[in-house]
């Protein structure tokens, strides 16, 4: 068994299906879902492949991997095909954010550090799935998300369920001024012991998800850092650049 994270929300929902991956170190290269970023290709494929069918995804599933490029460019997908899962040749070019209302497509997100975001409207049976660092977090990437679910699928904010996922914690992430200045000083900079700005980019893309008119019951938020929970996740800051990336994973069925 591989072993998945989850959130809570998201489960209760019968026409959703999703996960993110973990490390694994019996698993090679721990288990990355990273195409890009320099691993025996063939190595990796099966990687994904295996997760696939842990997950019995593997029949007649379609995933759809971006080119994240740390945007605010969001993507409908229409078509049942696979993207990006064993060529990057074929990903979804230079976007952040995919939308879909098709059933069997599995939309994605590579992140080490940056946030992930999972959506799904529970009346309309709409899903995104969003990748926010803290540029794509800066040019609002995930409000944009939530605006195009409503106005190209008639999405009511009220109904849409978000999962927040691992990502670096204000506990860990230290940032300069020109990051920090970015942001609203007093929801999401904080100054440590030592005079150093430290960013807590989960809470405001929450910020974001209640700005746009999700309910706060509807917002589930993970608890893992991923530097603190290196040894689970991988963590680009922690490991001074790592070439890991973990997975989320949002479909419909």
């Amino acid at each position: 068994m591989i072993g998945f994270e989850r959130f809570e929300n998201l489960t209760n929902i019968d026409a959703c299906r999703h996960a993110i991956t973990i490390k694994k170190s019996a698993i090679p290269y721990n288990n990355s879902m990273a195409l890009h970023t320099g691993e025996d290709k063939t190595t990796i494929i099966r990687n994904r492949k295996h997760i696939a069918k842990e997950l019995q995804w593997h029949e007649n599933m379609c995933f759809i991997v971006a080119n994240q490029t740390h945007s605010d460019y969001i993507r409908i997908v229409k078509a049942k095909e696979h993207r990006g899962w064993e060529t990057t040749e074929n990903a979804v070019e230079n976007c952040d954010a995919l939308i879909t209302d098709r059933r069997g497509i599995v939309l994605t997100m590579l992140t080490a550090d940056c946030v992930p975001i999972l959506l799904i409207d529970k009346k309309q049976n709409i899903i995104a799935a969003v990748h926010a660092g803290w540029k794509g977090t800066k040019e609002g990437i995930l409000s944009k998300t939530v605006k195009k679910m409503c106005e190209t699928f008639n999405c009511e904010a009220e109904d849409i369920i978000a999962g927040i996922g691992p990502s670096i914690g204000r506990c860990c992430y230290e940032v300069d001024s020109n990051v920090s200045d970015c942001f609203d000083t007093s929801e999401s900079i904080y100054v440590s012991k030592n005079g150093k700005y430290m960013l807590d980019l989960p809470m405001v893309n929450k910020k974001q998800l209640l700005k746009a008119g999700l309910l706060e019951s509807n917002i589930e938020m993970s608890t893992i850092c991923t530097s603190c929970e290196n040894e689970k996740f991988f963590s680009y800051r922690k490991e001074k650049g790592c070439s890991g990336r973990f997975m989320s994973m949002i479909a419909l069925v």
